[in-house]
């Protein structure tokens, strides 16, 4: 991407995701849609995709899932009740409500989303998610998640999904996931990576960005900022992002990669969906 100024590049990222919260019940008017794109893949459908099972759906309030993940990160975290768990970048809720109802009563769920709307919407669903659960034990906070609106040491668990490669200065956000884990807490993120460097072109793409494409890094790089940050037993796993021909439906602007890679490549070359887990020092 070409050099920008970061509140530039943030508020682009903040109005795409305004806009979509913005849009009735899901992004695209149907509680079942794809956030995406007009596309024929819905929310669900790609949910179920990326590793979500019927009975988790299932369990969401309407609308909190807007089919912008690109894993499972709640399945990988080993939550045990009592926990308090932080979801970076949480838009709608989708797996601060299934963390929640991992950690039960006695554990704490917190989200927090740079953009208003978003928490806005996470905060109705939550009211509809305390009447089906009987769970209280989400809160929603508005903040930048490199610079997260939460106390030194004092988090079990931090999960992310397809989040931290919209942000401009992901050192940083690597740096505060450190910060507010307790010692010997774990993170568990679900994230757009790349397997080769994209084309120039591809990175220079404001549209590219806000689909999560032109701000995701090489794996590797993704592991040695979580170890600079101070985490330990880094680990990476690397699974195909739905394949080539939906890739349009789920990530607006894909349809340039195309466009932009060399003859016989596809966007699965580039981008998979990686999960890495890491533990804070005890």
């Amino acid at each position: 991407m070409k050099s920008k100024d970061t509140n530039e590049v943030k508020d682009t990222v903040r109005e795409r995701y305004a806009e979509i919260a913005r849009k009735s019940k899901s992004c695209c008017g149907s509680g079942k849609s794809s956030c995406c794109s007009g596309g024929g893949v819905t929310a669900e459908q790609i949910a179920k995709s990326i590793g979500y099972s019927e009975k988790e759906i299932e369990s969401l309030p309407e609308g909190a899932n807007l089919g912008l993940s690109c894993g499972n990160p709640t399945a990988f975290a080993s939550l045990r009740e009592g926990e308090t768990v932080l979801d970076l970048g949480s838009g709608a809720g989708l797996d601060v409500f299934l963390a929640a109802q991992k950690v039960d009563k006695k554990g704490r769920v917190i989200g927090v989303d740079m953009t208003a709307e978003m928490i806005s919407k996470a905060r109705k669903n939550a009211k509809s998610f305390t009447e089906e659960t009987g769970l209280d034990n989400v809160e929603f906070r508005l903040g930048e998640i490199e610079h997260l609106p939460v106390a030194d040491n004092t988090v079990d668990v931090v999960i992310s999904n397809c989040v931290i490669n919209l942000s401009p200065d992901k050192e940083q956000v690597w740096r505060d996931i450190a910060r507010v884990l307790k010692p010997g807490g774990r993170v568990a993120v679900s994230d757009l990576a790349l397997l080769e460097p994209l084309p120039k072109a591809a990175l220079e793409s404001i549209e590219l960005l806000v689909g999560c494409i032109a701000g995701a890094v090489l794996v590797d790089k993704s592991v040695k900022m979580a170890r600079a940050a101070g985490l330990v037993s880094v680990e990476t796993k690397c699974t195909p992002y739905p394949v080539d021909e939906q890739f349009e439906a789920v990530i607006p602007g894909i349809g340039k990669v195309l466009d932009l890679v060399p003859k016989g490549k596809k966007p699965s070359d580039y981008v998979t969906s990686m999960l890495l887990t890491g533990n804070k020092k005890g």
